[in-house]
């Protein structure tokens, strides 16, 4: 149990580092970090719109696994002797 809950520890810092880069790639009102690395010349409006929402999608999908990771913090913490 003891390594289950490192391992999960280690996860929970990684999906949090994760999910603060991802965030600070999206696309604000005034454009973002990405136009600091070219994402504001992108060739066309479809490839940006494609872009934006697959990082969406990542960046839900980690913030779904960041909180499974808590939960399952949570209930290992209150069920171990």
């Amino acid at each position: 149990m003891h390594i289950l809950e490192i391992s999960l520890w280690v996860l929970l810092v990684i999906t949090s580092f994760v999910i603060i880069g991802l965030v600070l790639i999206h696309r604000g009102r005034g454009g973002g970090i990405t136009d600091m690395f070219g994402g504001g010349f992108a060739s066309g409006v479809q490839s940006s719109a494609v872009g934006e929402r697959n990082l969406t999608r990542i960046t839900w999908i980690t913030a779904t696994l960041w909180g499974a990771i808590i939960v399952l913090l949570g209930l290992i913490s209150r069920f171990s002797l």
